[in-house]
């Protein structure tokens, strides 16, 4: 008999797994069925600015918006179905149509007005940079 340590970390885990199974059996996502769901996003930070990148795949950019107003990012949009089918002919719909809104507050030494987006392969990538003042400088030592 293996004697493993208790941490209450890997009971939250399966605790999420057990919820997650019990809300996808009984399809109670009302965000889905409300025509709304929200995109994957990663936030990082480096040295010189927060880099927000968020998944839409199959959404042309055109049907995205993109916001920055009183310290606030707002990532907003709809993924359109790509064809036109009856539902008694599909046999399994798991992918999220509809509209879209993510927002994030964002630090205050972030320059608002450098903001630069790219999209590539499905991939939003937002580069906020940081303000000069905010970034690390190396101070000689005499």
């Amino acid at each position: 008999m293996t004697l493993m340590r208790w941490t209450p970390w890997n009971e939250l885990e399966s605790m999420n797994r057990q919820l997650g199974r019990l809300l996808d059996d009984s399809h109670l996502d009302t965000a889905r069925d409300a025509g709304q769901w929200a995109p994957s996003v990663d936030i990082r930070e480096t040295d010189d600015a927060l880099l927000v990148q968020a998944e839409l795949p199959g959404i042309d950019k055109k049907d995205i918006h993109l916001e920055v107003k009183d310290g606030v990012l707002t990532l907003s949009g709809e993924r359109r179905y790509e064809k036109d089918y009856k539902e008694e002919n599909a046999h399994r719909v798991e992918r999220a149509y509809g509209s879209f809104s993510r927002s994030f507050s964002l630090p205050r030494n972030v320059d608002a007005e450098k903001v630069a987006a790219t999209m590539k392969d499905g991939i939003l990538e937002v580069r906020l940079p940081k303000r000069e003042s905010a970034k690390p400088k190396a101070i000689d030592i005499h």
